[in-house]
């Protein structure tokens, strides 16, 4: 199965159970897409805490061959214009993201 998974939250607790999802599909052998939107596009900006190792998980969804994509117009609004932990995408990439999973997924 392909599953898409739309993230819009920064609050640390939501990015790490999204990605607790995503690396136990990966494991199982399933296809992951990770899209950050909204307040998803500060991933790289959000801190580690004592219980939620984010960058642990990010980089074990892509060393599983998890995709990691953000919305440039998201991350333009908050004056970033690169993004350091995935490439910069578009709506139509969110799109055909969408288009071609089985199930999507939206956290916020």
């Amino acid at each position: 199965m392909k599953l898409g998974i739309i993230l819009q939250s920064n609050i640390p607790e939501h990015v790490w159970n999204t990605f607790r999802l995503a690396i136990t599909a990966l494991k199982v052998g399933h296809q992951v897409e990770v899209f950050l939107l909204n307040e998803g596009s500060e991933l790289e900006t959000i801190p580690d805490t004592k219980d939620f190792d984010i960058t642990v998980k990010v980089s074990e969804f892509t060393s599983l061959q998890g995709a990691l994509y953000a919305c440039g117009t998201c991350l333009k609004l908050r004056g970033k214009t690169e993004n350091t932990v995935c490439p910069i995408s578009t709506m139509s990439d969110l799109l055909k993201m969408i288009e071609t999973s089985d199930k999507v997924l939206t956290f916020s």
